[in-house]
Parts: C-alpha cells; sequence; structure tokens
C-alpha cells in the first residue's frame, strides 16, 4: 500500500498539517473500493488532488479520468452533457451525442461543485448511483454504466437541503465517505512551505532568482487569514516573484501586497442569503400589517369612548390611548379635539334622534374595520399558503421564511383550518 509520503512526492502535495495527512489517509484507504466519495473544503484548498488520488490507486486506473465542474454547465444543458442526447431531442441536437457518464464507462467521475446541480439532474444522479442506469435527453432506452463517482463541494449541503436546493437522499449516496480538507488559515506550518515552492516555481519560470521571506514576512505571512486559501497565496507569491527587483522580501513589503482583513474578496462567503432582501421586505409587510390591525382596534375603542362619554372626559381617562395613536403631543391632540365640529361626538344626551345617528355612523365605521381585518386575515392566510407550499408543508422552514416562530406558526394553521 502507498504511504502518505509517496502520494504527496507523486501528486505534489505540499504540507505536513495533521488533518491534510488524515484526508490522504482516507483517500488511500477508500481508492480499492467502489464506493462513493464526497470531499469537502473551501475553495483553494486541493479537493481537485482527492480524487486523482482514488483513481490512480484504484482498479479504474487504467479507465478514463473525467473531471467535471457542475457549477460552470448551463443548467439548459447540463443532462445533455452528463448523460448524452438523442438526435433531435432539442433544437440544434443535429447528432446523438455521449454524455461523460457513458464515455466514462468502467472509469472515475469526478463532480466538482455538486451542490450546483439543478434539481432534475440530482434525480438522473441519484438513479446511477443507486443502480447504475441512465437515459439519454430524448431517450426512452435505459442504458448502464459502471462508473466511480466523486464529488466536492464548497457549499454547506444540509443548509443547502434545508432550502430544498439539494435532495437529502443523494446527500447520503454521495457521502459514503467523507474526506475533508482543512482550509489554509488552520495549517500555518505548511503556509511558508507552500510560498516556498510557489516562489521556486516562478524563479525557474520567470528565469529569475527565488524570493526569500525574513522572520517578519513569515510571521505576517502566517498570521493573515488566506480566505482564498492555496489559490490566493499562490496568487500573492506570483506577484511578488514578478514585481519586485528586490528578492529579500520584509514584512512591510509582503503586507503591501495583501489585502486589507475584511475588503471584499472574491471569496467563498458561507451560507449565502440570496433571499435576504425578500425576507426583509416580507417582514416589514408583515409588521406594517399586524401594527394597522392594532390601530384600527385603538381607534376603534377610542371612538366607542368619545360617543359615550365626550371630548374632556375621554381626554381625561385616554391620555395613553390618545398618545399612541395620534403620538406624544397631547396638547396638539387637544387643540385638535376642539376644533372639531361638535357634531362628531354626542353633546346632549337628551337628543335621541342625534344619539341614535352617532351609534349608525359608529356601527358603519365598526362593519369597515371588520372588512379590513377580514382582508389582513386573507392575506395572511395567502402568505402562509404560498409559504408552506414552497417548502414542501415543512413548518419550521416556512416559519423561518415567514419570520415566525414554528409554534406561532402552528397556532396560525389551527386557527385557519390549514
Amino acid at each position: 500500500m502507498e504511504t502518505v509520503q509517496n502520494i504527496k512526492q507523486r501528486f505534489e502535495i505540499i504540507g505536513n498539517d495533521p488533518k491534510l495527512n488524515r484526508a490522504i489517509e482516507k483517500a488511500i484507504q477508500v481508492a480499492p473500493t467502489d464506493i462513493s466519495v464526497l470531499v469537502a473544503g473551501e475553495s483553494g484548498v486541493g479537493k481537485e488532488n482527492i480524487p486523482r488520488i482514488i483513481h490512480a490507486l484504484s482498479h479504474r486506473k487504467h479507465g478514463k479520468y473525467i473531471a467535471v465542474n457542475c457549477g460552470a454547465i448551463p443548467e439548459g444543458t447540463i443532462d445533455s452533457e452528463l448523460f448524452g442526447h438523442e438526435k433531435g431531442a432539442f433544437t440544434g441536437a443535429t447528432n446523438t451525442r455521449e454524455g461523460y457518464f457513458e464515455v466514462a464507462d468502467g472509469g472515475t467521475i469526478f463532480l466538482d461543485e455538486v451542490g450546483e446541480l439543478p434539481l432534475t439532474t440530482q434525480v438522473r444522479l441519484l438513479r446511477i448511483l443507486e443502480n447504475g442506469e441512465f437515459l439519454k435527453v430524448g431517450s426512452s432506452q435505459v442504458q448502464k454504466t459502471n462508473v466511480r463517482i466523486v464529488a466536492a463541494t464548497n457549499v454547506n449541503l444540509f443548509n443547502a437541503i434545508e432550502k430544498g436546493k439539494f435532495r437529502e437522499d443523494l446527500y447520503y449516496r454521495l457521502s459514503t465517505v467523507d474526506i475533508t480538507l482543512p482550509p489554509l488559515r488552520e495549517r500555518k506550518e505548511d503556509i511558508h512551505l507552500l510560498f516556498r515552492k510557489f516562489a521556486a516555481d516562478f524563479a525557474h519560470k520567470y528565469k529569475m532568482p527565488p524570493l526569500k521571506l525574513d522572520d517578519t514576512a513569515v510571521q505576517v505571512l502566517q498570521k493573515f487569514r488566506w480566505s482564498g486559501n492555496i489559490r490566493q497565496l499562490r496568487n500573492v507569491a506570483e506577484q511578488i516573484s514578478v514585481l519586485e527587483t528586490n528578492r529579500d522580501i520584509s514584512g512591510n513589503t509582503l503586507q503591501s501586497y495583501l489585502p486589507a482583513e475584511g475588503s471584499n474578496l472574491p471569496s467563498v462567503i458561507k451560507d449565502k442569503k440570496n433571499d435576504s432582501d425578500f425576507n426583509t421586505e416580507r417582514e416589514i409587510l408583515y409588521k406594517v400589517l399586524f401594527d394597522m390591525k392594532s390601530d384600527l382596534h385603538d381607534l376603534k375603542k377610542l371612538t366607542l369612548e368619545l360617543i359615550k362619554n365626550g371630548t374632556a372626559n375621554v381626554q381625561e381617562t385616554n391620555k395613553s390611548l390618545i398618545t399612541k395613536i395620534y403620538g406624544s403631543k397631547e396638547q396638539d391632540s387637544e387643540i385638535e379635539y376642539e376644533e372639531q365640529p361638535r357634531t362628531a361626538v354626542m353633546t346632549s344626551t337628551n337628543n335621541e334622534e342625534e344619539y341614535e345617528e352617532q351609534e349608525d355612523n359608529y356601527l358603519f365605521a365598526e362593519t369597515i374595520e371588520e372588512e379590513e381585518i377580514l382582508r389582513l386575515e386573507q392575506k395572511e392566510i395567502e402568505m402562509i399558503k404560498k409559504s408552506l407550499e414552497k417548502n414542501k408543508g415543512k413548518r419550521k422552514a416556512a416559519a423561518d421564511e415567514l419570520g415566525i416562530s414554528e409554534r406561532t406558526l402552528y397556532r396560525k394553521i389551527k386557527q385557519f383550518d390549514l
């Protein structure tokens, strides 16, 4: 059996970090089998090395090895790329085409960025993992393939499953064995080794002396976060190799090539919230609707008090309610009340007709308010229904989307008999 050190030399892997060594050990152990492997890790950590190791040490090493970047293929053509298509299956399909799974029969397929696969393609992939069967686009004839699948992702697939963007059954099929590569910031002792390797490579490429870092530069190198991981380190090494005439690099010189901490780098951001703006707008709308409902009840109460007791008594006994509705300037509110026509309130308890007219007006206002409340409830019901449908009946996901607790959502479902 190959040793970890031999594999590092063979595939030019630099580093002695225990987590890196453990990932390589797992790749060596799983290679002779045919079980599927899921490689996890941030962008730029070197995930593409693991499937190459697995293929080279497997009994399929004489078969084809195909690496597919699932995120780089448009959604409309990815099924054709992976599974092939029949002539005339769609506009532009002038010939029958073999897909990667047909071409790689007997070999290994590496599916990079597997989390970007459309749901329809995930169903097709699951069928291959289960029984090795697939259908070409536009064909009804089942075909068989014998391929080893190694997948990689830099996104949190559990979050994708919760959001309905990745199939849970496919995840467990792919991740029979998990191999996780650590980010560069957790491999501090390896950072300088990698930099020296890149500096030597670029010195040979550009025919110039290699770079040398002093002690302060090494410290700067190890303290930096390296959000882009090995890929970012390599780019920095190439920049300095090309631009610096002095081959002895100080800490200040190196620092000038590093972006400021917290700057906007094109690096992987965990848990991207693509619907954040939509969620914020929905939360604001909910708040406005409930505030309107509360204000209507307050106005109803205040109007009833005005009809029964008159302006002066209402102002004395309902100061907090008036402040809530009209603001903190109670004096201004009182002036506005005094300026209102006296016919707007009950001024004579002996005038039966006037009282009945006021009561009719109040009942009419109450009817309007009830209609408003019904419309608000209808909107609320519609939003809850849409969210439950979107999340396939999962109450927790729907509650998170609506910005309310799962218990509140359960109560609403009971209340509205959904």
